[in-house]
């Protein structure tokens, strides 16, 4: 996220320079303000000279152009004046400043530039990639930047002349690559209609690709048929019994959910085998997360022994899996604004209801658990508080009440058949909502307690039975 390297100056107790709404003059003027309380970009502010006093606290997006370092109106002719609440306290407030101010901690001189620099996105618009054919997972088509709004990219397929089958990701997801990549590695492709490249498009060039870790797949390596658990990227609330299908070149699987196969394998689709989003066997169980078992199977509950003793097959070997566990610092509880991936234009309000080591259970405010999404601690669709507000991108508000009456009726009939790749549930009543920016002062921000559940990969995977 923008300023995640260098947000480390960033803490409460910093004073900043902002505007004094609490005035009486005609001309923009400006106070000292203190930072009481963080919430991802946004801070609350309370204006120097109002101790215990919080009547005038405001919530303020710290990146925000109205927030200068101390030190900014003297260099820029601006009049810093005190508040009128607090005018009277006292006759010499260039002696109460200095005091305040010795010693406190203010924003690096150069914090708007970083702020610019790190919204400086490499991705431009007419840039050429291969992208997920969102109707058929199984392979990659050509498509466009049309856009590209806080590093996540609007593409536009090559063929539509209208310019509305589109497909939004962010310029990491592990869903874009450079233009070839599929030939390089054996993944099914789309060849376009078109044959010459149209004016002004041009292939973004491959190191602006996220990278995948090299794996050595010459010694023990996945094969085709072996099973394992894998988020099912057409209902990321599930985690699936699911059976590698195909195995590719530098480390990438095709992966199909058992019983809900399409016969010709469109619904097929790509982890690379360090993805955090596939598990080897006993995984759910170990740490107590329903898997769904395949579809129409009858002898529940489901047992993986007896499952991979009926169809005759073996499960991936553990050490082949990613076990690495980032320190990320989620907590249950925490707001955040992410990405619903099953409609990924759309960047909602969310909290984060449970954390099994790097994997995240993400929750939309508002809206029914089954819509929740398993998403990693380190997935380009999360965002801290104030992204979308930052970056210009429209923030989903919490469903209101009347939405989410009719969800729960729909609810009840539970899990509909899947659809197809990425056409969301929530389509319908996010376009009804009122789609406004966000606004610090409406919300309330949460830190959750702990979970016990964070880290440490100790009980992470299960000893296989024979």
């Amino acid at each position: 996220a923008p300023m995640g390297t260098c947000w480390g100056d960033i803490s409460e107790g910093v004073r900043v320079e902002v505007p004094n709404t609490d005035c009486s003059l005609p001309t923009k003027v400006f106070w000292i303000a203190g930072i009481v309380k963080l919430a991802g970009y946004n801070a609350l502010l309370r204006y120097e000279g109002f101790e215990n006093d919080s009547s005038l606290d405001f919530w303020c997006n710290v990146c925000g152009s109205d927030i200068h370092p101390v030190g900014w109106c003297a260099t820029s002719g601006k009049p810093l004046v005190p508040p009128r609440t607090i005018q009277h306290k006292y006759t010499n407030w260039k002696a109460f400043l200095v005091k305040r101010l010795t010693g406190a901690k203010t924003l690096p001189p150069d914090f708007s530039q970083k702020v610019s620099e790190s919204m400086q996105y490499p991705f431009k618009t007419s840039m050429r990639v291969e992208v997920v054919d969102k109707t058929h997972l199984c392979r990659t088509r050509v498509a466009v930047v049309e856009s590209v709004i806080g590093g996540r990219l609007r593409l536009v397929y090559e063929e539509s002349e209208d310019k509305t089958d589109d497909f939004w990701c962010h310029m990491y997801s592990p869903l874009i690559h450079h233009i070839g990549w599929s030939r390089s590695i054996g993944h099914r492709f789309k060849r376009s209609d078109i044959t010459k490249k149209q004016d002004g498009h041009f292939d973004a060039p491959p190191h602006l690709f996220m990278k995948v870790k090299e794996v050595d797949a010459a010694g023990e390596w996945f094969k085709e048929g072996m099973k394992l658990e894998a988020i099912d990227p057409l209902n990321l609330s599930a985690i699936c019994v699911a059976t590698i299908r195909k195995v590719l070149a530098d480390g990438y699987l095709m992966i199909g959910i058992d019983g809900s196969e399409a016969a010709d394998g469109s619904d097929w689709f790509c982890y690379h085998a360090t993805s955090p989003s596939i598990f080897p066997v006993g995984f759910c169980e170990i740490n107590m997360i329903e898997l769904t078992p395949p579809r129409g199977y009858a002898k529940l509950p489901f047992k993986w022994f007896d499952y991979l003793r009926e169809t005759d097959s073996i499960a991936a070997p553990v050490k082949l899996f990613n076990k690495e566990v980032p320190n990320h610092g989620f907590h249950v509880g925490m707001k955040l604004e992410a990405v619903d991936l099953m409609e990924p234009r759309l960047v909602c309000v969310a909290t984060v209801t449970r954390i099994i080591h790097r994997l995240l259970r993400i929750h939309f405010d508002g809206w029914e658990d089954e819509y929740d999404q398993w998403v990693d601690c380190e997935s380009p669709d999360l965002y801290p508080v104030g992204w979308c507000q930052l970056t210009g991108y429209q923030l989903q508000p919490p469903a209101p009440q009347s939405s989410r009456d009719s969800q729960s009726s729909s609810s009840k009939q539970k899990k509909k058949a899947k659809s197809q790749q990425y056409k969301g549930h929530k389509k319908i009543t996010s376009l009804q909502l009122k789609e406004e920016l966000l606004d610090g002062e409406e919300y309330s921000f949460l830190q959750g307690a702990s979970d016990q559940e964070s880290n440490g990969s100790a009980s992470y995977y299960i000893k296989q039975e024979p």
